[in-house]
C-alpha cells in the first residue's frame, strides 16, 4: 500500500465524503410511494443543526392534492410523531415539491415522504445521513461589516465609560470640571486595556468552538489494507478506535452483502467490484482479480445497524497477478479496459458476451440536475435481453470523476441503501440491545427483494438509474447487469457541463 497516497485520500475525503458517496452529497431515491412513483431528492446541509432542502418529483402521477415531509433520526419515534411539514409546489413545475427540514443532530436519519391524492395515500422512508462535513466561512462584506461594526462598539464602549465618569454623578445642567475630565480620560486609558482583554477572550473561546466543530466534521473509519502472494489475497482491516471501542453499531448486509469493495485504476484502465468476507469483527478479505497493475483507490460500502452509512478509503498498488483467480463470491466482477481519453463518448458497447448495452441519453449532463439515466442491453440479434436480478436488483453502477473527486455506486432505486431503508422500517421503540435489529434486517434481506420487482415492471433489457451529477468534468460509468447468470459490464465515459 502506498501510504503517502492513502493519507491524501482520506485527508481529501474529510472535505468529499458525505454519506456513502465521496463527492456525491445528494440523497437520491426513486421508488414507489403507495400508488405514485416519486423521485426525492435530499440536498443535506453539510453542518448539524442544519436546513436540509428537500424535492419530491412526482413521476406520472396527477391528481395530488398534498405532499407532507417529516423527517424522524433513527427512524420510528419513541413517543408521539411531530407534526410533518407541507412541501410546497415549486412555480412553473408542476409535478415538482419542495421544503426546508432542521436535521438538528447528527447520526442516521429517516425522512418520510406521505402522498395523498385521488389515488389513495401512499407513503415511503428516504435514509439520509446527517453529519457535519464542511466549515463554514465568513463572506467578505460580511467580514467587513462584523469589523466595522465591532470597531464601532468598541469605541461606542470607551465613550460610554469616560462620559459616565464625568457627567454620571452631576446635577442636571451642571458643567463638569478640569478633574472630573482628567479622571475621565484615565478611566479611559484604563478601560481599553480591560476591553481589548474581552475581545481576546472572546477571541479566544471562538477559536476554541471552532477547532472543536473542526474536530467534529466527519470523516470516515481508518482502514489499513494489505495484499499478499500467493493468491493476490486482499485483506482490509478497520483501525478506527471508534469502531474498536464498539461505539458504532454492528454491520448489517445489505443487497446481502456485508461489504461492497470496489477497486478503480487511477487512469481508470482497471475496475472491480467485490464481496470480501468477514474474517472476525473488524477484517475483510477477498481474492484479488488479474487486474492490469497499478495504482488503485479503493472504496468500501458498509451500512450501520443504525441505519447509517459509510464508505471506508484506502489505496492499494497491484502488481502482477499471475495467480489464477477464482471469485470467493458469485457477484464479484471485474473490468479492464482503455483510458478515459481513448474511449470517447460512446452511445453502445460491446460486452463479454457479444451482448451491446446502449446509453439512450435524450439530453446534455448538467451538474446539479437531476435526470434518469437509461441503459438497454440488445443480444446478438439486436433485440433486448432479459434480465437477471442482480443483488435484488436490476443493475448496480459505479460513477467517478476521472480525477476521483466523485464516487458514487446507485442502483435504480438511487443512491440510498436499501439495508438502511430497512432498518427504519423495521425498527421498534424497544430495539435497544445490540445486533436485534440486524438480526430482523438480515431475515428481511434473505426473504425479500424488494426492487428485484422492477426488473420486470420495466421495459425488456432496459436499467434507469436516477442521479444528480454534483460537480461538471469527465466521468466514467459502469454499468452492471445480470445475463444468464454472468455479470455483465457496460462503461461510458462523458462529460458533465456546468449548471
Amino acid at each position: 500500500m502506498n501510504r503517502r497516497w492513502s493519507g491524501t485520500l482520506v485527508a481529501a475525503a474529510v472535505l468529499l465524503v458525505t454519506s456513502a458517496h465521496v463527492g456525491s452529497p445528494d440523497t437520491v431515491f426513486e421508488g414507489a410511494a403507495g400508488p405514485y412513483r416519486v423521485r426525492v431528492i435530499v440536498r443535506p446541509p453539510g453542518i448539524v443543526p442544519g436546513l436540509a432542502e428537500i424535492t419530491v418529483r412526482l413521476l406520472a402521477s396527477s391528481g395530488v392534492r398534498s405532499v407532507l415531509v417529516l423527517p424522524l433520526r433513527g427512524g420510528r419515534p419513541t413517543a408521539e410523531e411531530p407534526p410533518p411539514d407541507s412541501a410546497k409546489p415549486v412555480p412553473g413545475a408542476p409535478d415538482l415539491y419542495s421544503a426546508q427540514l432542521w436535521l438538528m443532530e447528527g447520526g442516521a436519519y429517516s425522512i418520510h415522504v406521505d402522498i395523498r391524492g385521488a389515488a389513495g395515500s401512499g407513503s415511503v422512508i428516504v435514509p439520509v445521513n446527517s453529519i457535519a462535513t464542511r466549515r463554514l466561512g465568513f463572506d467578505t462584506p460580511l467580514a467587513i461589516g462584523l469589523v466595522g461594526l465591532g470597531a464601532f462598539l468598541f469605541v461606542g464602549a470607551i465613550t460610554i465609560v469616560g462620559a459616565a465618569v464625568r457627567e454620571s454623578v452631576l446635577a442636571p445642567g451642571t458643567e463638569p470640571d478640569a478633574g472630573r475630565r482628567r479622571r475621565s480620560w484615565w478611566i479611559r486609558l484604563l478601560a481599553v486595556p480591560l476591553l481589548a482583554l474581552a475581545l481576546f477572550a472572546g477571541k479566544k473561546w471562538w477559536d476554541a468552538d471552532d477547532a472543536a466543530h473542526t474536530a467534529s466534521l466527519y470523516r470516515p473509519m481508518q482502514v489499513a489494507t494489505t495484499i499478499a502472494a500467493p493468491g493476490h489475497v486482499l485483506t482490509l482491516a478497520i483501525t478506527d478506535s471508534e469502531w474498536l471501542g464498539r461505539r458504532f453499531s454492528p454491520l448489517v448486509p445489505d443487497h446481502g452483502k456485508l461489504m461492497h469493495l470496489f477497486l478503480v485504476r487511477d487512469d481508470l484502465q482497471g475496475f472491480a467490484h467485490l464481496h470480501p468476507l468477514m474474517i472476525d469483527s473488524s477484517t475483510f478479505r477477498t481474492a484479488v482479480p488479474p487486474l492490469p497493475p497499478g495504482r488503485y483507490r479503493l472504496y468500501a460500502d458498509v451500512v450501520h445497524e443504525s441505519g447509517f452509512t459509510q464508505t471506508l478509503l484506502d489505496s492499494v498498488s497491484l502488481k502482477e497477478n499471475g495467480d489464477a483467480w477464482k471469485a470467493r463470491d458469485a457477484d464479484d466482477s471485474w473490468w479492464k479496459g482503455h483510458p478515459l481519453s481513448a474511449i470517447g463518448h460512446q452511445q453502445s458497447v460491446l460486452m463479454e458476451d457479444g451482448s451491446t448495452m446502449t446509453w439512450e441519453r435524450d439530453s446534455a449532463l448538467v451538474a446539479g440536475r437531476d435526470m434518469e439515466l437509461r441503459f438497454v442491453v440488445r443480444g446478438r440479434d439486436g433485440q433486448p435481453v432479459s434480465l437477471e436480478p442482480y443483488m435484488g436488483m436490476p443493475s448496480h453502477a459505479v460513477i467517478t470523476r476521472a480525477d476521483g473527486a466523485v464516487f458514487v455506486h446507485l442502483h435504480p432505486a438511487g443512491t440510498i441503501s436499501t439495508a438502511s431503508q430497512l432498518a427504519f422500517a423495521l425498527r421498534q421503540p424497544g430495539d435497544t440491545v445490540r445486533g436485534v435489529l440486524g438480526s430482523r434486517i438480515t431475515a428481511a434481506e434473505r426473504t425479500t427483494s424488494p426492487m428485484a420487482s422492477m426488473v420486470m415492471e420495466g421495459d425488456p433489457g432496459t436499467v434507469t438509474l436516477p442521479y444528480a451529477f454534483p460537480q461538471p468534468g469527465q466521468y466514467r460509468i459502469w454499468v452492471q447487469v445480470k445475463v444468464r447468470g454472468r455479470v455483465l459490464t457496460g462503461v461510458f465515459d462523458t462529460e458533465v457541463r456546468p449548471s
